[in-house]
């Protein structure tokens, strides 16, 4: 800037800022400035409101059947009764010279709630459970699947089929599958906030085996995602049925493919092995099994594998529920 404004003079003021890469008004204002002291102060609109009648106006905004409405309320009202004091956007600026313009409606505060952050190094740590809806024979009947999933094994440790919801039912379901599974201490149960899951006889019940229990936020689907994709397994199952003709034929399903999904189906999260295996904890030795075979591949072949020694998928050592977030870089 001091450049161009000591050229000037010889080049002109345009050819100087324009060759310097510099603002031409900038130029102007350093090359004779006006103090702020100096400026005339700004004339109030002709249209602008006095300051009694901008007196009025807060008055009225800080009146108690306005207290908590909004200017929007506040006008329409005054409209209605007759009155005219000054438009919506008006109320609005003098409320925001006073900061005042947040949120003024009385409503309920909902409280905040923590994001889960739930870890499982092995099986019987960490459960989460949940309810689906499957069609019954006709119309708008339905049966309710309850299911309880080992989240590090993805194991279905407990599974109920009835014809209603009901604390009553999740709370003999979940006694009946801890007995049976010998947990005795450090398990978490998580789950949504249905209204089985937070009933009272689960929760006394969870109180009293010495079980932690953990939920979801409200409207986060992914606070619980080990549950919602072994539904999507179940649903997507090639032999799932449009609808069951009654709930001893939902229930001889469930009892097949719950023995398909624990003993043989293949799930990629647990390194393409069974839940059995790894719930019963022989993960190491199928996973042993399996690189004796791509041993003996690669033995015989070398060739085709070009990178290097073909290894099975690793074993699963902890499994998260929204692992804790990574802090900020400094950069």
């Amino acid at each position: 800037m001091e450049t161009a404004l000591a050229v000037a003079p010889e080049l002109g003021m345009a050819p100087a800022c324009r060759a310097l890469g510099v603002s031409r008004a900038t130029a102007y204002r350093h090359r004779s400035p006006k103090a702020m002291s100096e400026r005339p102060p700004r004339a109030r609109p002709a249209l602008a409101l006095s300051d009694a009648e901008r007196a009025a106006v807060l008055a009225e905004l800080h009146a108690e059947r306005f207290v908590d409405r909004s200017p929007a309320q506040v006008y329409a009202t005054l409209l209605d009764e007759g009155t005219y004091l000054a438009s919506e956007r008006t109320m609005y600026r003098i409320l925001a010279e006073r900061g005042e313009s947040g949120e003024r409606r009385d409503q309920l505060r909902h409280p905040a709630y923590a994001r889960p952050e739930l870890l499982a190094t092995a099986p019987n740590q960490l459960w989460s459970w949940d309810i689906t809806k499957l069609k019954g024979p006709v119309t708008w009947s339905w049966f309710y699947l309850y299911v309880l999933l080992d989240v590090f094994s993805r194991y279905v440790t407990g599974w109920l089929l009835a014809a209603r919801e009901s604390g009553i039912l999740a709370d003999r379901l979940i006694a009946e599958t801890v007995e049976k599974e010998g947990v005795t201490s450090g398990l978490t149960i998580h789950a949504d906030r249905g209204p089985s899951m937070t009933s009272k006889p689960v929760a006394y019940l969870l109180a009293d085996l010495g079980i932690t229990k953990s939920h979801s936020r409200p409207h986060v689907s992914d606070d619980n995602p080990f549950s919602e994709a072994q539904f999507k397994t179940l649903k997507y199952h090639p032999g799932f049925p449009p609808r069951f003709g009654s709930i001893e034929d939902a229930r001889a399903f469930c009892r097949t493919f719950f023995g398909w999904y624990n003993g043989e189906h293949r799930h990629s999260g647990i390194g393409l092995l069974t839940p059995e295996v790894v719930h019963r904890g022989r993960g190491e030795e199928v996973r042993a099994a399996r690189q004796a075979v791509l041993a003996d591949a690669y033995t015989a072949h070398p060739e085709r594998f070009v990178n290097k020694r073909p290894e099975p998928p690793p074993l699963p050592t902890a499994v998260w529920i929204n692992p804790p977030k990574e802090p900020p870089s400094s950069q």
